[in-house]
């Protein structure tokens, strides 16, 4: 692939929640001022209605101002295929092991304050984990929003991205409920608590069968990890509360009790 669009491909960079990411060269129409752009291309084909589905939640999203947000800059539509483009963050994401654990806190706090702003004007994320945390000069950036689950609603055990996203799902969604601000600030304590102990709270998820791994997580509390430090525990614990009402009410306040303890 060498051109999507009018965008220029360089070269692919992974795999994201239903598509696949890929640096390029933004078209001249953009009026950019940057080299690169990551661009997305989704996996499957779409309706037009779909596409205009799409692109009024990523407009929404490129419309809200927080630093704490990757920047959109386009979306369209090549042969039935969706496509949007972004930032480019050379950095990498929260997904790395090596981000010295400084940044992988300030990074939490980032993509917390990032889905606030987006549930201030109606848009939940629904696909908060460490590889959609992008690095920019230390701080983090909340990028590539759960499409998939306009593409696809009410859709529970397929159609949902990678297994690497299950284990951030609030059982809720999987369950078929609608997303709120709690599947977000469910996602964003076991982000935390993935990053900050650097194992998952459901220990190890089957790789080989979707279903084998919603079975897995849907079937289990989360649980704590010994080497997640105690100052953190009360965080993760509030976030994924059984009940949505016993939940942070907002990632704002997530955001908050972790700024204070990190310190």
């Amino acid at each position: 692939m060498t051109r999507v669009g009018d965008y220029q491909v360089l070269e692919p960079i992974g795999e994201g929640n239903s598509g696949t990411f890929y640096k390029a060269r933004p078209p001249a129409r953009l009026g950019l001022d940057v080299e690169f752009v990551t661009l997305k291309v989704m996996a499957g084909h779409a309706t037009d209605k779909e596409f205009r589905q799409v692109a009024n939640e990523l407009r929404v999203f490129g419309a809200v101002r927080s630093e704490h947000l990757v920047s959109v800059y386009d979306a369209g539509q090549q042969n039935g295929r969706l496509f949007y483009a972004m930032g480019w963050y050379g950095e990498g994401t929260l997904d790395n092991p090596d981000v010295d654990p400084k940044t992988k806190l300030t990074a939490v706090v980032d993509a917390a304050r990032g889905a606030h702003a987006l549930h201030e004007v109606g848009v939940v994320h629904r696909d908060i984990k460490p590889s959609n945390i992008l690095l920019d000069s230390g701080r983090g950036r909340l990028g590539d929003l759960g499409l998939a689950q306009i593409l696809t609603p009410g859709m529970t055990t397929t159609g949902m991205g990678p297994i690497g996203s299950i284990e951030y799902m609030e059982p809720e969604v999987i369950w078929g409920e609608r997303a709120a601000r709690s599947s977000d600030i469910w996602s964003l304590g076991l982000t935390l608590h993935r990053v900050i102990s650097g194992e998952g709270a459901y220990g190890v998820i089957p790789e080989r069968n979707v279903l084998d791994a919603f079975r897995h997580v849907l079937h289990r509390r989360p649980v704590v990890s010994e080497q997640l430090p105690e100052r953190f525990r009360p965080i993760v614990e509030r976030a994924v509360a059984p009940e949505r009402a016993e939940r942070y009410q907002t990632a704002e306040e997530f955001a908050d009790d972790l700024e204070r303890v990190r310190r």
